[in-house]
Parts: structure tokens; C-alpha cells; sequence
């Protein structure tokens, strides 16, 4: 599941023209004190608030209190931080070019005074166990309604995608969180815009409907084949590790790769509460077997990569 929210917060950012990519993740997971770009903060915030929202679905349902903590921790310390992060907006907000004003906005989100009632309607629309609409159809109203809604000031884009996963999990459609569409987003940003445009201006659903379940079709296909192949990378790595005088960290270590290909010994060795040199031994092992290999360069605190499993990562996905 790890790589896979990764990936997710990645794309969904950038749909928000945030530019930071997996490996920026990587290696800020590893040393959050690496302060590379405020864009790094904000993926690593986005896979805070992915875990954080399947952690409340255990007690609670797709409700206000879920959304605005998964939006308070969003934007964390980030871009749009300082604009009441957790609380539903009080002033109007608008859609457009930069720069535009509300006069010649692109959309016109629901008034301020209206998002209550709204809001309610959606949680229950969310919540309804009678509903007769297929859950994927559901799924892509409730998008649409939540980004029509936009009831934060920021982050409004990032909430909606991240309520695909929380409702198709909450439901009970997906056992795990594997199935994330923002990849299919980016990747066709102009008709995502337009179509969810579409539905306000035209009442255009069926097209809509018709992208969104493309999208699925298209991610889901995507998740299968990918997690095939890193399923099998985990076994020949397992393979060549053996069982004959394994070091005590590297089957972990063969773990951790697939979470994080970029290790980070001296960080490792207080989260498992191990020796720095019992760690070591593991790595060298790995690197005996070019699983993976050193790229800083330097003696001390040094980052090893996996590059098989980053590669396949960071692979854009096809058809």
C-alpha cells in the first residue's frame, strides 16, 4: 500500500502544479529536516492525510469531522496554510484564470451561506446504504458534487480525490487503498476540468460518468499489472537472498525497499530499534547482490537506492 499512496499523492499535487516527484518524496521521508521545496511538504502531507482519514474510517464515517481533519493536516505547514485549514470558508470563492475576478470567474462555487445544507446533503448521499446508483457511479457524483461544493478555501482538488479512495474503502468496494485515479487526472487535466465544468454549465453526466470510469478501468489495470511485477521483484530478491547466513536486518530490509527504495541506515536504526552495524550488515548483504547500491558519496549518512523497484515506481502508467 505504501508505494501506492506515494504515487497517488504525487499526482494529485501535481494536478495542483506542485512539482515534486516520488524520489523528492523518498528521500524527504527519510530526513524531514531536508527542507528541498515547500512542494515536498505538501505530497508528504497529502500521504499524511490519506493515512490519517483510512485511520478514522475505523470509527467513524465519510463525515465533516473526517473531511476537515484530513484537510487540516493537507495543509500543514504549506502553501495555503494560513488560510483556516480545517474550517469551511465564509467568504465567497471562484474559479478562474489568475487573476480573474468573480465578475469574470469560470465558476461560482456554492455561496457561503449555503454550504451547511449542502455539505449535510452530501454526507448523507455519501452515507445512504439504500442508494440504487453502482458504487462507482456514486463515486463520481460525490467527486463532482464535492469540487461543485468547494468548501475550503484551498485544497478543495486534493480533498475530492483523496474521498475516492476513503468511500470506495468505506464501502467496503476495495479491501485495501490501491485504487487511485489522480494519475489518470494529470494525465488528462484539460478534459478533467472541462468535464467536471460540463456537468455545472451543461448537465453533461454521462460524459463525465464516461471519463471517470475510463479513469478507473484505466488505473485499475494499471494497479494490477504493477503490483504483479513488484510482487514478483519482492520474491527473486528473497531468492537471492537465500537462507543460509542471512544477516539479521535483510529480510527486513527487502521489505522497507518496497515502502521506501531509498534507505537511510542511521534513520532505520532508531526506528527499529537496532544497532547502526546490525543494520549495515543487511544493506552490504543487498548491495553484495546489486539490490541496491550507494549514491551519495559520502562516509557519513549515506541514502542506498533500489533502482529496479524506484524504476518501476515511478513508471508512467499506459494503456
Amino acid at each position: 500500500m505504501a508505494p501506492y499512496m506515494r504515487r497517488e499523492a504525487v499526482q494529485s499535487s501535481r494536478i495542483e502544479n506542485t512539482q515534486a516527484g516520488l524520489e523528492d518524496l523518498f528521500a524527504y521521508e527519510n530526513d524531514e529536516s531536508d527542507q528541498r521545496t515547500a512542494d515536498v511538504r505538501e505530497v508528504a502531507n497529502y500521504v499524511k492525510s490519506m493515512e490519517r482519514g483510512l485511520e478514522l474510517l475505523n470509527s467513524l464515517p465519510i463525515c465533516s469531522r473526517l473531511i476537515r481533519e484530513i484537510h487540516t493536516i493537507l495543509l500543514d505547514g504549506v502553501r495555503g496554510g494560513g488560510i483556516c485549514p480545517g474550517e469551511y470558508r465564509t467568504t465567497q470563492n471562484w474559479i478562474g484564470r489568475p487573476g480573474c475576478t468573480l465578475r469574470d470567474a469560470t465558476f461560482i462555487p456554492v455561496p457561503p451561506e449555503d454550504l451547511a445544507e449542502t455539505l449535510s446533503q452530501l454526507e448523507r448521499y455519501i452515507n445512504d446504504t439504500n442508494a440504487l446508483e453502482p458504487p462507482l457511479v456514486r463515486c463520481a457524483y460525490l467527486h463532482y458534487q464535492f469540487e461543485a461544493i468547494h468548501p475550503f478555501a484551498d485544497g478543495n482538488g486534493r480533498v475530492g480525490r483523496l474521498l475516492i479512495t476513503l468511500f470506495l474503502c468505506a464501502h467496503g468496494h476495495l479491501s485495501q487503498p490501491l485504487l487511485y485515479l489522480s494519475e489518470f487526472f494529470e494525465q488528462h487535466r484539460d478534459e478533467y476540468y472541462r468535464l467536471l465544468l460540463g456537468v455545472s454549465q451543461k448537465g453533461l453526466w454521462r460524459e463525465w460518468l464516461e471519463f471517470f470510469l475510463r479513469g478507473v478501468t484505466f488505473q485499475a489495470q494499471d494497479a494490477c499489472t504493477r503490483s504483479r511485477t513488484l510482487t514478483e521483484l519482492n520474491s527473486a530478491y528473497r531468492e537471492k537472498l537465500g537462507t543460509k547466513r542471512v544477516p539479521e536486518a535483510a529480510a527486513k530490509l527487502i521489505d522497507q525497499i518496497f515502502a521506501n527504495p531509498l534507505i537511510a541506515p542511521t534513520k532505520l536504526a532508531k526506528e527499529w530499534n537496532m544497532s547502526f552495524p546490525t543494520i549495515m550488515k543487511g544493506v552490504e548483504r543487498l548491495v553484495e547482490l546489486k539490490i541496491v547500491h550507494e549514491i551519495t558519496g559520502k562516509q557519513r549518512n549515506r541514502i542506498y537506492k533500489a533502482t529496479e523497484v524506484a524504476e518501476i515506481l515511478e513508471r508512467p502508467a499506459t494503456n
